[in-house]
């Protein structure tokens, strides 16, 4: 099985580091192959530009790094994202990798041209994690800011394009949490992963 990783944090340092590295080694544990798309390594635009909007009309992506992402992409069986919750929402690069990667004519198109139901493009694609980490506790997330994560992303976005298997691992509280709990959070995710079929 193909796991493609979207990963998106700046700083080599952060938890969001650690949590890539477990869920690597549990995938390949499990013999899954995994390619890591590093939004910030790679230095990904996650502006959209006149131009981009052009192509989404035409239902053809111009940026080098979409079309490259959409062939890395049509290979997966499993997508992950890992990123850290900012401000209730997600960074930048990992909302434009959503704006210009989950695009007509590369993530899905339309049944008809009079119909808005979506049909997906990524036909191997059987599954779909969201991994994050926030400072906000969990509570506070999900009856103040209504858990805009998994509205956005798992719902607003998977769900639509009709991708049933789609589970969010939220990890709250982060800059507090011990390092008993911090390992025992890697140690839970490496064994998820590891158990991937």
């Amino acid at each position: 099985m193909k796991v493609v990783i979207v990963f998106n944090h700046p700083y080599d340092g952060s938890f969001c580091n650690a949590i890539l590295n477990s869920a690597t080694i549990g995938f390949q544990n499990a013999n899954h192959e995994v390619d890591i798309i590093h939004l910030d390594e790679e230095r990904f635009n996650p502006v959209m530009s006149n131009q981009d909007l052009k192509a989404f009309i035409d239902r053809k992506p111009i940026d080098p790094k979409v079309i490259e992402y959409k062939l890395r992409l049509e290979q997966a069986d499993h997508l992950v994202f890992i990123f850290p919750i900012w401000w209730e929402l997600m960074p930048a690069m990992t909302k434009g990798f959503i704006d210009k990667v989950i695009f007509p004519g590369v993530a899905y198109d339309y049944a008809t041209k009079s119909d808005y139901r979506m049909i997906p493009l990524f036909k191997k694609l059987k599954s779909v994690t969201v991994i994050t980490t926030m400072n906000t506790p969990s509570i506070l997330y999900r009856f103040v800011f209504g858990n805009a994560i998994k509205k956005a992303i798992l719902t607003g976005t998977f769900w639509k394009l009709g991708y049933k298997n789609r589970k969010w691992i939220n990890l709250s509280m982060v800059k507090i949490a011990s390092e008993t709990k911090r390992k025992k959070w890697l140690s839970n995710i490496e064994k998820r992963c590891s158990k991937l079929k």
